[in-house]
């Protein structure tokens, strides 16, 4: 079974506050020091260099976890978050040796997928509204999975795009709203099977991957939501007939 863990690319490590101070530092550097390269360039130098460094961080603290709880590494995937970042970071990033991407917002997706190698394996994790669904499916080729999806009417409209483009399955995850809160998206954990039966069963241009949360933010003082999901898991693969390792789970934000 696979797990997925989502965390941004400004919030790895603190990301934020380390880049910050490097910014800080060459600012003032090139103030006292003449001539000197453009502050502006320096800086997003520097804060590219600390999104590298943390996220070797953040995989490093991943397989310690993984350790801890006895489980394998390589069963648990990173998906970087990159939306309102450069395309730039993400490449930074990606020459690191990272290739699974987060976005939430199609068309900031569509404007960077063109910008970056073919071989990143971006992941949808917005809302999407069926209007979008198309620009979305042609304008990102290598889109490996859209984990936000909450009822059948985007669901059908996924399966529909998808064959008319003709390009190979899409993997889908059902997003399911385990805190109950009106601001998250998500379909009821009481609903997921019937959903998760629909897409299996009438879409046969999706591929049923696994089910995403996110739950409330204090996730230490909530565990419930995330048990609240693998609760579904088991109800999902109980009702499809398969093994659980082929449901993957997606929990969770940066912190």
């Amino acid at each position: 079974m696979v797990y997925n863990f989502r965390i941004n690319l400004t919030k790895m490590n603190n990301q934020e506050e380390s880049a910050a101070t490097v910014t800080g530092k060459i600012e003032k550097e090139g103030k006292e020091d003449s001539p000197q390269p453009s502050a502006s360039g320096m800086a997003s130098s520097a804060i590219d260099g600390v999104a590298s460094t943390a996220l070797r961080s953040v995989l490093q603290r991943v397989q310690q976890a993984a350790e801890r709880c006895v489980r394998q590494s390589d069963r648990i995937r990173v998906v970087a978050v990159s939306k309102t970042k450069p395309a730039s970071l993400i490449r930074q990033v990606y020459d690191s040796g990272h290739r699974c991407f987060g976005e939430n917002y199609v068309q900031e997706l569509v404007d960077k997928a063109p910008q970056l190698p073919e071989d990143i394996e971006w992941h949808f994790i917005g809302n999407l509204q069926s209007n979008k669904v198309k620009p979305l499916l042609t304008g990102v080729p290598n889109l490996a999975m859209v984990e936000t999806v909450d009822d059948e009417k985007i669901a059908n409209q996924l399966n529909r795009v998808v064959g008319n483009i003709g390009r190979k399955p899409l993997k889908v995850f059902v997003q399911v709203n385990t805190s109950g809160e009106e601001t998250k998206s998500g379909v009821e954990p009481s609903a997921c099977v019937d959903l998760v039966k629909h897409i299996s069963s009438s879409c046969p241009n999706l591929e049923f991957s696994g089910l995403m949360t996110i739950g409330m933010p204090d996730y230490t003082s909530t565990p419930e939501n995330f048990k609240t999901l693998a609760n579904c898991r088991s109800e999902v693969c109980k009702a499809l007939g398969i093994a659980e390792e082929q449901c993957e789970l997606s929990m969770g934000m940066s912190d």
